[in-house]
């Protein structure tokens, strides 16, 4: 008969496989970003972009597209319909943001990322996910599920970060850290707010990275209870879309979030990035 510990065990890795299993579906979704064909970044000269229809261009915080005669685009299930010549709108969209229109099998991300305008189109017969056979990940392991205490600084920190891309910079609110000990070290981590209400998101590197995980990030999300605790399972770590694409804008870590210990536990490098260890 199974001990009270091998059954808490048993438990623990059931949930990790779950959570891991629905992220996997997630990540797979047919417009998601394993799905995006390429990234044009906009500006004032109206240009044809490979992958979408229209001219496309941006200036003074609007974008503009003007369609030929037998193209189309739907937004929120609706045809967009311009006057001939006439030009359609969008923006301004907020940093981070961003808005999706259809073309046939063909999500169009439009988007605001380092101040400066993307389209990304994202179709499900894209080859990076019609080939992807999921992530390598370590086993689940209590010892990389340690509590903490998320910290709050006195005023929210606006912190800016590096980008996968070269010459784009992210400006995230970091409202705290999160102290914790692991591998016998007192070590802490800048938090910056999450997508869902009251959940924060830590981007980190550690002595893994670059060589059984991804080089440039990896990321936790956490919600901190009202008194401030937080669990920390490192078994959850996540790669961004960075990991697996060159089309992606993902941040960087910021210094301080360079944690001087082995993270064994999480995603690890991507199939598609095996060469780059």
């Amino acid at each position: 008969m199974p001990t009270h510990t091998e059954t808490a065990l048993e438990a623990f890795a059931e949930e990790w496989q779950e959570w891991h299993s629905a992220h996997e579906r997630h990540r797979a979704h047919p417009h998601g970003f394993l799905a995006v064909t390429h990234l044009h970044w906009l500006d004032s000269n109206p240009t044809r972009l490979e992958g979408v229809p229209g001219t496309w261009s941006a200036e003074a915080d609007v974008v503009r597209v003007v369609l030929e005669p037998g193209e189309s685009l739907q937004q929120d299930g609706v045809e967009l319909k311009p006057d001939a010549g006439k030009s359609l709108e969008f923006g301004p969209i907020e940093e981070r943001g961003g808005i999706n229109l259809v073309s046939g099998d063909t999500v169009i991300e439009v988007a605001k990322r380092g101040g400066e305008y993307i389209v990304r189109p994202r179709n499900p017969s894209n080859a990076l996910l019609r080939e992807y056979q999921g992530t390598p990940a370590y086993a689940p392991d209590t010892a990389f599920a340690v509590a903490g205490t998320f910290v709050p600084f006195e005023a929210p920190r606006p912190t800016t970060v590096g980008a996968a891309v070269e010459g784009i910079q992210h400006v995230y609110e970091a409202p705290g850290e999160i102290r914790f000990k692991l591998a016998g070290q007192e070590l802490a981590l800048t938090a910056f707010n999450g997508h869902a209400p009251g959940s924060l998101s830590v981007l980190f590197t550690d002595q893994t990275s670059g060589k059984t995980t991804y080089a440039a990030n990896r990321s936790l999300s956490v919600v901190p209870a009202a008194d401030g605790t937080v669990q920390l399972d490192f078994n959850r770590a996540v790669n961004l879309p960075c990991a697996y694409t060159d089309l992606a804008t993902c941040p960087l870590p910021p210094a301080e979030n360079r944690l001087p210990v082995a993270i064994e536990a999480g995603e690890k490098i991507p199939y598609e990035r095996q060469d780059q260890k």
